[in-house]
């Protein structure tokens, strides 16, 4: 028996057994990454977990817990140091590479002044050369001690789309206004541009097809109603590139109805009448065969639904709508079991663990070197560059291309996959950006279709390279409100050229969600099939160089992150609301997701840096000025010394808190104990109050249980919940 491509099974078994192997591997390789340890001529320096206070752009700050083992002393000298550095990520792998150590400060508790000198000439001459390799989700988590967003976004947009309920299993076609329709040259058919779904219309006559590459539908106005053809033109059938053919295509069972729009809308499917399931203990309530997180609270009758990462609330299904911020949910949202068939919409729950990690997650840029002399842009207009001015700023943009061109100054910058070009001319030639006008680019608002540019940046250049990266929101995602959203809200009209339909990035009609594992996924169940065909037909939409939620943009779905293929609308199907195993055998179970022997996730583990032709921009190593001392892994170390604020060393150990002191361990008495009305006497309370003030005089129990939490919270697989082990333990 042979598999497609004509590959034993066998092989195929091997072959997945490879891949798992080596995915676990990359996994558990990360999962004991600190402590980590530099060697040097008088001993080794062990370097705990970093404790970053502040992150700007690619420059991190922090402190951190180090222990100095000599080689004539086989106690460690415990002490903390203060750092800043440069960091390199790259999302696809989760890796962040600390390197060009500077260290501000070096404090040695654990030692007498006479030593204090040399062994900070020691361990700085050490940690300025050195790089430190760890996982990126780490370096997320243990943000929560970190200076975080202290204001959400303004002028962000939350009016409720359209918002349409069926119980009938269907598909939304959406037309971005009025539908347009073009010549298909060679042939007797007209393409409707303005749809991701593949629409044809017979010229001169008022008939319309829609087709999924499998299913096919006819009406007689674009507009529908639609009804099931069995057997499509023949010449209309040719017309369907080879390359959509693909026999692992995601098909369904039986024919969904089509529900047609010309506005933003959300449609909501259930499988059937809405079958309401009791979740937390009664408090509420959710539809279990839908594909949209959709709730009701029974103390107030209210119903929510969840929408690009937005929450709203209605008594009815009519409406009307109303915007909910995320932190003004009911309490009862953030009890929602992390495990339960909707455990993954405590993303969009302020206030959880799943969260805060969105929003931190949000924080960290998408790194890059980029050689000058491989990094090209061609920009086409249609006719000659026309230019509109962003109101309120000192930006004008054009608006007849499809690439992202700003005018500032009598000076021309272009974005493109995450890279700044430069030019003095609007059709160039264009050159890699060493600097940009970042205050003029700030300014530019939400309502832009421009906005996202405002999350890329330059951070420095040599004469071969250029130093560059983005954070999500290039990617419309945004922090607002401690969780995730997705789009401005904002409606920024298309561009048409031609034969071709350049859509602007929509917040609505995609169904898109967000889990704790991939990012952010277009989560339209039954549009899988019909969405892998939207870019056919010598026209349509264009595959548009501003991405979003994995490969797909606006229209044109080519990417794989529709993760329903069974023909079955439920809950534990949709890895954009699901718990961790079922999101996990959704992704695992799509055959699309199998090219490359790799997962396809969203938008988080995506580097676009490392797509496609983007590669070869990239420099295969980044130029140092010296030899650099890569730090090892130090696994038979536990990561649970930690640096105070004030340069004091602790230590977590069996669920308590201990201080380094006259190098040992001192146990420092839980928070609380002051007004603990256990004493028997105010003689014994005098004596516990002194007790606690020799071995806690300055301990801060709220910044350090934080810190812990933080350091737990990156130890777990993303979005899980459970205490950090205790199997090694510290010196």
């Amino acid at each position: 028996m042979k598999l497609r491509l004509n590959v034993p099974i066998l092989t195929v078994i091997k072959t997945w057994f490879i891949i798992c192997f080596f995915l676990l591997f990359s996994l558990t390789s990360f999962a004991t990454d600190w402590p980590q340890e530099l060697s040097g001529d008088r001993g080794t320096i062990v370097v705990y977990q970093p404790q970053p206070e502040k992150l700007k752009g690619n420059i991190l700050t922090g402190r951190a817990a180090m222990s100095l083992e000599l080689k004539d002393n086989p106690s460690p000298i415990f002490g903390v140091f203060w750092f800043s550095a440069k960091i390199a990520t790259d999302r696809s792998e989760n890796t962040v590479t600390i390197s060009q150590l500077k260290v501000t400060k070096v404090g040695w508790p654990d030692s007498k002044e006479s030593d204090e000198e040399q062994f900070s000439q020691f361990v700085e001459a050490q940690l300025v050369s050195s790089s430190f390799t760890a996982s990126l989700s780490k370096l997320t988590a243990s943000l929560t001690s970190a200076e975080q967003i202290k204001e959400s976004l303004a002028a962000i947009k939350n009016d409720p789309p359209i918002i349409q309920f069926t119980s009938t299993l269907s598909v939304l076609l959406s037309y971005d206004g009025d539908p347009v329709f073009r010549d298909i040259e060679k042939s007797s058919y007209q393409r409707a541009l303005n749809t991701p779904l593949a629409v044809v219309k017979k010229k001169n006559q008022e008939k319309f097809y829609l087709t999924s590459g499998h299913l096919w539908y006819q009406a007689s106005s674009a507009l529908g109603p639609w009804t099931i053809l069995a057997n499509p033109p023949a010449d209309l059938k040719a017309l369907i590139p080879k390359e959509d053919e693909i026999s692992d295509a995601p098909q369904v069972i039986s024919a969904p109805n089509i529900v047609t729009v010309t506005e933003p809308t959300e449609l909501v499917v259930s499988d059937g009448k809405a079958n309401w399931t009791s979740l937390v203990g009664g408090k509420l309530l959710y539809v279990e065969n839908t594909e949209t997180p959709w709730l009701r609270e029974l103390a107030s009758g209210e119903m929510y639904v969840l929408l690009s990462g937005r929450w709203f609330r209605s008594k009815s299904e009519q409406g009307p709508w109303i915007f909910v911020r995320a932190d003004k949910l009911p309490q009862s949202f953030k009890e929602i079991p992390p495990d339960s068939a909707i455990g993954g919409i405590r993303t969009s729950v302020a206030g959880t663990d799943e969260a805060e990690q969105a929003v931190l997650d949000a924080q960290i840029p998408q790194t890059a070197a980029i050689k000058r002399s491989e990094a090209k842009l061609t920009v086409n207009y249609d006719g000659e560059p026309i230019f509109e001015k962003i109101a309120e700023t000192q930006v004008e943009y054009a608006t007849n291309t499809s690439a992202q061109v700003l005018k500032i100054s009598e000076k021309y910058y272009a974005v493109d996959n995450g890279v700044w070009f430069v030019a003095s001319k609007p059709k160039g030639p264009w050159q890699v950006a060493d600097n940009i006008p970042q205050e003029a680019i700030a300014q530019i608002p939400p309502s832009s279709p421009m906005y996202n540019t405002t999350y890329v940046t330059v951070y420095d250049s040599t004469p071969e390279i250029v130093y560059v990266g983005y954070t999500p929101g290039y990617m419309w995602s945004y922090p607002y409100y401690g969780v995730p959203i997705y789009g401005t809200g904002w409606y920024y009209p298309p561009y048409y050229v031609g034969g071709w339909y350049y859509p602007r990035p929509p917040t609505w009609g995609l169904h898109v969600g967000y889990n704790p594992w991939t990012g952010w996924n277009v989560g339209v169940s039954w549009g899988s099939p019909f969405f892998r065909v939207g870019v056919v037909w010598s026209g349509g939409y264009h595959h548009h160089p501003r991405p979003c939620c994995g490969r797909y943009y606006g229209g044109g779905y080519r990417g794989n992150t529709n993760i329903n293929i069974n023909g079955n609308v439920n809950i534990g199907n949709s890895v954009s609301i699901a718990n961790r195993a079922h999101a996990k055998k959704r992704i695992a179970e799509n055959p699309a997701n199998r090219a490359g022997g790799r997962i396809t996730q969203g938008h988080r583990a995506n580097n676009l840096y490392n797509q496609g032709v983007n590669k070869k921009r990239n420099a295969i190593k980044q130029p140092s000025t010296g030899k650099i001392n890569r730090a090892k892994v130090s696994p038979k170390r536990a990561n649970n010394v930690y640096a105070d604020k004030r340069g004091g060393v602790v230590r977590h150990e069996n669920g308590q808190w201990q201080n380094r002191s006259n190098k040992n361990w001192k146990t420092v008495p839980k928070q609380g104990t002051l007004n603990s009305p256990s004493f028997p006497n105010q003689q014994s309370r005098n004596q516990q109050i002194n007790s606690q003030k020799r071995n806690n005089r300055t301990f801060d129990h709220k910044t350090m249980n934080r810190e812990l939490h933080g350091r737990q919270m990156g130890n777990m697989s993303r979005g899980a919940r459970q205490p950090m082990g205790s199997a090694r333990r510290g010196r």
